[in-house]
């Protein structure tokens, strides 16, 4: 992938409302950055979001990132990116 834009400043402000996004590396901080943007998605804005994120990573970095996390995303979003990369879903929280 292509990653022409190297910086974070396009990414929404509020999922590093408690970090100065200044201080992150786009390489060493995927673990930290994807799940950060995946926490602020929902149905109505995963489009505009899962593009900010393909500007700087690839499918495989951002399915990865996300089955890794322990943040809380929910299994709607994991859903939603397993479908678009064409990868197994799984569920971050069970469902009874």
């Amino acid at each position: 992938m292509n990653k022409k834009e190297r910086t974070l400043e396009f990414l929404p402000k509020h999922a590093f409302w408690d970090t100065d996004i200044n201080s992150l590396s786009i390489e060493h901080d995927k673990e930290f950055i994807i799940p950060r943007v995946l926490m602020t998605v929902d149905k109505d804005n995963f489009d505009l979001n899962i593009q900010l994120l393909e500007r700087l990573y690839d499918p495989d970095e951002i399915y990865t990132a996300l089955k890794r996390t322990k943040e809380r995303i929910s299994n709607d979003v994991c859903r939603m990116i397993a479908e678009r990369y064409n990868e197994p879903f799984f569920f971050r929280y069970m469902i009874d």
